[in-house]
């Protein structure tokens, strides 16, 4: 079973890790917005906070947690960055987002450096950024 696969694969060259509020509601929400799986995730703690869980979307690792103060992840917004996210059909993938209840920060558009290219925000504060190539 996924969840207790510790030795779940690690892809791609560099793994965002994301520290929110509500892990695995995150990971719930991804499985709709973005079509993850879940490769592993440890049990709640006495708290209801998970410390670790791992998803692949698109090809790719994403790892989350809940806030942990106390070992130094304190509860701040996400701020200062977007998590790209390179697809074939940029409208398809923004599509489904919005449906699962992403915000659209920039709809998809075909962009001066020849990419189609979205935003979005999803319920947890994270900003998504979705590129991919023009249409055809």
């Amino acid at each position: 079973m996924a969840e207790n696969n510790s030795t779940a694969q690690v892809k791609g060259g560099v793994v965002p890790y994301l520290h929110i509020d509500g892990a695995m509601k995150a990971v719930e929400f991804y499985k709709k917005a973005f079509g993850a799986t879940l490769a592993f995730a440890m049990p709640a703690d006495d708290k209801g906070r998970t410390m670790h869980a791992h998803v692949h979307i698109n090809g790719g690792s994403l790892m989350l947690s809940d806030f942990y103060p106390e070992h130094g992840h304190a509860a701040v917004k996400p701020q200062g960055y977007d998590v790209m996210l390179p697809v074939q059909d940029v409208d398809q993938w923004f599509k489904r987002a919005v449906e699962a209840g992403c915000t659209s920060r920039m709809e998809p558009q075909d962009m001066f450096w020849g990419d189609r290219y979205a935003q979005l925000t999803d319920p947890f504060g994270v900003a998504w950024a979705i590129n991919g190539p023009k249409r055809g």
